[in-house]
């Protein structure tokens, strides 16, 4: 007999933080936009022995894009942006190169649905064009600036002609300088004017308003986790990613769109119900579903997923090896986060951890996935 959800979720959840594979974690369930599961385990602070609670914050990492991608979408809707502008007519001094010294245009769909020819510091290896013109990954280097910060990767040739492939980039730091002059103002202002205030999600943003709440980040080790320090690098690839934790607590820190946002899970399924729901009163239909379907036709991270605008999306379940149905859209961030909807089983799911990467790609979240979908009551 298939278990419950709060069973399943219960073993998977104890299990691993028996093991020490994740230090904390928040875990969310909603369906038909009811919280049907919410559970807090572990540690906030294993050192000082502070419990995981609901409300704590998190380092959102890649769990800002979607925020992002949402904002820029506001902005277009409001006829202060349009999807297929040039890049170069909001950042004029913008202008990356293809290794033969072509200059080509990169539009806002590129940057939404990364086929703008950009790359991350991470994906490379220690060697690689990121990393010699110190191009920050939006985790590290605090107190950088945007500015400077686009220097460097305009500096750096192109990794293929825009439009042509798809790369997981840096390019929600980009569309963030968009939207700031699009807006006439800084990013964290538009992201809360579109986004956050009218979803009343109030300890979401670029500034850890309690840093009390906030996690203590740990990254794999064995036999257990170990407490990031100031600068630590957690293998990934073909290199590593770099993390600086007190970067979210820098006021000199550029508002990274890709990774600089702290939140709650209360507030992300928060976030996350409004796109099930076609984008309530944030967005309209329309531009929601482009947001949450493929849009890149049918280029993306893996077999049977594409990429629509700061998140992936599930175009073949069997190819993609999930019990998730077609039309799925999910994603995660690397300081430990992963997410999905599944529209058609009305259903949603946050997993927010403190521990990287396990909890974006390790064993974890497929169990937390697993999970729910063998529950006798979404079954």
């Amino acid at each position: 007999m298939a278990k419950t959800l709060r069973a399943n979720l219960d073993s998977v959840i104890d299990r691993v933080i028996a093991e020490q594979r994740i230090v904390g974690v928040a875990v969310l369930v909603s369906h038909d936009g009811k919280v049907v599961y919410e559970k807090c385990a572990g540690l906030n602070d294993r050192e000082a022995g502070v419990a995981m609670r609901a409300g704590d914050i998190f380092r959102l990492s890649s769990l800002s894009k979607p925020i992002v991608a949402a904002t820029a979408l506001a902005t277009i809707e409001r006829g202060k942006l349009r999807i297929d502008d040039p890049v170069a007519r909001w950042i004029p001094e913008f202008c990356p190169k293809m290794p033969n010294g072509a200059t080509p245009e990169i539009t806002v769909r590129q940057l939404l649905n990364h086929t703008a020819g950009l790359s991350y510091a991470f994906l490379e290896d220690q060697k690689g064009p990121y990393h010699m013109a110190n191009v920050s990954d939006g985790l590290d280097q605090p107190g950088l600036s945007i500015a400077e910060n686009l220097q460097r990767i305009s500096s750096v040739p192109l990794s293929y002609q825009p439009g042509s492939s798809w790369g997981y980039s840096i390019a929600s730091d980009v569309l963030g300088e968009v939207i700031s002059r699009a807006c006439c103002c800084p990013l964290p202002d538009a992201v809360a004017r579109y986004v956050t205030d009218p979803l009343a999600i109030k300890d979401t943003g670029f500034t850890v308003k309690d840093p009390a709440r906030l996690v203590v980040p740990y990254a794999d080790c064995i036999p257990r986790p170990v407490r990031m320090g100031d600068l630590h690098a957690v293998p990934f690839g073909l290199g590593s990613i770099q993390f600086s934790p007190n970067r979210a607590l820098n006021p000199h820190s550029y508002a990274s769109g890709g990774c600089g946002m702290v939140g709650t899970a209360r507030d992300f399924m928060r976030f996350l119900e409004m796109l099930r729901m076609d984008g309530e009163s944030i967005l309209g239909a329309e531009l929601c579903k482009m947001m949450t379907t493929d849009q890149t036709d049918g280029l993306g991270p893996g077999p049977g997923r594409a990429f629509g605008f700061g998140m992936s999306v599930i175009t073949e379940p069997i190819a993609a090896s999930t019990p998730q149905s077609a039309g799925t859209f999910t994603w995660g961030g690397v300081y430990g986060h992963s997410w999905f909807v599944d529209p058609s089983q009305r259903l949603a799911a946050v997993s927010l951890t403190n521990t990287a990467v396990e909890g974006l790609s390790g064993r974890f979240p497929v169990e937390v996935r697993d999970a729910i979908y063998e529950s006798a009551e979404l079954a």
